[in-house]
């Protein structure tokens, strides 16, 4: 299973010299399966150059998912290329939550006045899944789905190959449990043992006094639950808008300093646009 990261951005995108080593991109992960089949989680503005990329590869059959409506998540689905093509074959799955239907989150992302180009212009031929509660499979990855503690709500998501695990919880506010959301032990649970835990870092402790309840976790709390959910990997995640490249490498220092202090093994790390992960 290969991880690759378009955008770590949350909120909205960012650019400038502070920004170059983690992006500015917001939110869009892609998965290639040990087959070489495409997974695709969410369409922030970071999903343009993913859909370049399918385009030129002439890869246009594939599964997106989405963890949930909030604009940065969703804002580059109109400038996604493979959706104006005929050839693209794509099966859409969320938790419509936040709406009544996967679809129609999408018609509003393209409908006015947000956007010139109508729904009904898109070429490719899309079919919808709103199944919430059960795992299922794509290929060769069982994909389980779990609450997020998040305004709105919203889906994490486990995805595993091959015995090797993968955990995605972005926008997941682990001390304060919203409509919909789980507690700090379910996600405890569910992390519990992955090869990756990719999860909201959004906030510092200061950031947080004015932030409480916006859906965001304090980057230390979620190091606290790697740590405790013995995970082999971790990835910060959503960075700030206003958080430059030196601010992300800070709380890397810190996190370090913790898992040393802890006499932890764990290995951790900013998640960056670009990066790619084998597990």
């Amino acid at each position: 299973m290969i991880i690759r990261c378009w955008g770590a951005r949350g909120s909205i995108p960012v650019s400038g010299p502070e920004y170059l080593k983690y992006g500015g991109d917001t939110t869009c992960l892609e998965i290639r399966t040990k087959n070489d089949e495409i997974i695709v989680i969410d369409a922030g503005s970071s999903i343009r150059r993913l859909g370049n990329r399918l385009v030129s590869e002439d890869r246009l059959e594939f599964t997106m998912i989405f963890t949930h409506a909030h604009w940065d998540h969703v804002m580059g689905f109109p400038f996604f290329k493979p959706i104006y093509t005929a050839k693209s074959r794509i099966n859409i799955r969320g938790c419509p939550s936040a709406q009544s239907t996967v679809k129609e989150m999408i018609c509003r992302v393209m409908s006015p006045p947000y956007f010139p180009i109508s729904y009904n212009d898109m070429l490719a031929e899309i079919t919808y899944d709103g199944n919430c509660t059960d795992s299922f499979t794509i290929d060769s990855v069982e994909v389980t789905p779990i609450p997020l503690s998040h305004p709105n709500q919203g889906l994490g998501y486990k995805f595993v190959e091959d015995n090797k695990s993968f955990v995605f919880l972005t926008d997941n506010e682990l001390t304060l449990r919203h409509e919909g959301g789980r507690d700090y032990e379910d996600y405890l649970k569910f992390s519990s043992g992955a090869d990756l835990l990719i999860h909201d870092a959004e906030y510092t402790e200061d950031d947080y006094a004015k932030t409480k309840g916006w859906g965001h976790s304090i980057y230390t709390d979620a190091l606290c639950l790697a740590m405790e959910a013995n995970v082999k990997q971790f990835g910060l995640f959503h960075h700030n808008q206003d958080r430059s490249d030196n601010g992300i490498d800070e709380m890397i220092q810190k996190c370090d300093a913790i898992i040393k202090r802890s006499n932890h093994s764990l290995d951790c790390f900013a998640v960056h646009q670009n990066m790619e992960i084998t597990l």
